[in-house]
């Protein structure tokens, strides 16, 4: 893996080779960011499971509570 090093003052670019810990860290935020995401998606399916509890308890369809809350 490399980066690319802009200096824009000449307008130079370099290409150099990432480093062991650098790329320790893009790997260690790779994976919180699909850690964040599996988390983000089953916070999502638990409050549509909670919505479809409510709705049920009520007696209602989701399209009737949509009508309802406009």
């Amino acid at each position: 893996m490399e980066k690319v090093i802009v200096d824009c003052s000449t307008g130079q670019t370099t290409v150099v080779p990432l480093t062991a810990e650098e790329i320790a860290e893009l790997e260690a935020a790779a994976a919180q960011a699909e850690a964040d995401q599996q988390a983000a998606e089953a916070e999502a399916a638990q409050k549509a499971t909670s919505r479809a509890a409510i709705l049920e308890k009520l007696g209602l369809t989701q399209d009737e509570a949509k009508l309802l809350l406009g």
